[in-house]
């Protein structure tokens, strides 16, 4: 299956393809995958996510799911890159991975049924949606601040075309212990089913990018921990965690919070009846 990565090479950002351990410019300059400054593999115009998606995840919060899909926004800036450092700022405690695949638009899209909307679909790249839950409280609704924050979105390493998506594993490591393991096969809208349904009424453009949603047990991660999400087919996404040099400002908007929603959902809808207790590193 053809992969394309975008890279910073000498100064420009290119896109590349994959060849063995290098990767090739277009006008056949190479540099080693290892090596490489990636970005993220497209510039989207909007970065959508779908809540609540995997059945395991469902199970997990005893919930029962709408009978249709619910969305939230992720803003351009929180968009990060294979590699790239998560930041988890100053005064902040539950910072969560979760684990996903990514939906990449290769043509405009409006107004289409779920049997078209594969045509619409250029290919697919690894995900990482992390989750700020120091201000669920305040953003449960709109999941601005705790999903769409700088850096809480990496894309990567590349994006993968001619990708079937049914019957793929999807894992997440922490410092290189399995914390999530899925599938695509357990989740409830399939990528076309979720394209078709947010081309009703927004327009999707070339690089436009769907989260497909994650899979049972989205936990916190600390700062020095490395993450990395693994799709069968596409690729392995590596991104480590830092503390934000500064503290979030106390002189403007609500603070992070520790509430019970905050820990039901940092720690899994069921901790509170498995003595699970926060950590505090």
């Amino acid at each position: 299956m053809p992969e394309y990565r975008r890279i910073l090479l000498d100064g420009a950002a290119v896109q590349v393809t994959v060849d063995g351990d290098e990767l090739v410019a277009g006008d056949g300059r190479r540099v080693k995958t290892d090596e490489a400054r990636h970005l993220p593999p497209v510039v989207p115009s909007k970065v959508i996510a779908v809540h609540l998606n995997h059945r395991s995840r469902v199970d997990e919060f005893r919930i029962e799911l709408p009978g249709t899909p619910t969305y939230f926004h992720k803003p351009t800036s929180s968009l990060n890159s294979h590699k790239g450092a998560i930041v988890r700022p100053e005064g902040c405690k539950w910072l969560n991975y979760e684990g996903e695949v990514a939906i990449v638009i290769g043509r405009t899209a409006r107004n289409i049924s779920p049997a078209e909307a594969g045509e619409y679909i250029v290919g697919y790249t690894v995900a990482n949606d992390y989750g700020l839950h120091d201000f669920r409280d305040t953003d449960a609704g709109s999941m601005l601040r705790v999903k769409g924050s700088d850096t809480l979105c990496p894309l990567g390493p590349g994006l993968v075309t001619d990708w079937d998506f049914h019957g793929k594993s999807l894992r997440t490591y922490v410092n290189g212990e399995v914390v999530q393991d899925g599938s695509t096969d357990e989740m409830q809208w399939d990528m076309h089913y979720l394209v078709a349904d947010i081309a009703r009424t927004i327009t999707l453009y070339p690089g436009d990018v769907l989260l497909s949603g994650t899979p049972a047990n989205s936990r916190p991660v600390q700062p020095g921990d490395v993450v990395e999400v693994e799709v069968e087919g596409i690729g392995r996404l590596t991104n480590h965690i830092v503390t934000g040099p500064t503290p979030v400002r106390d002189d403007v908007g609500a603070q992070p919070t520790e509430s019970e929603e905050v820990l039901s959902t940092a720690l899994g809808g069921d901790w509170e009846f498995r003595g699970i207790r926060p950590p505090r590193r």
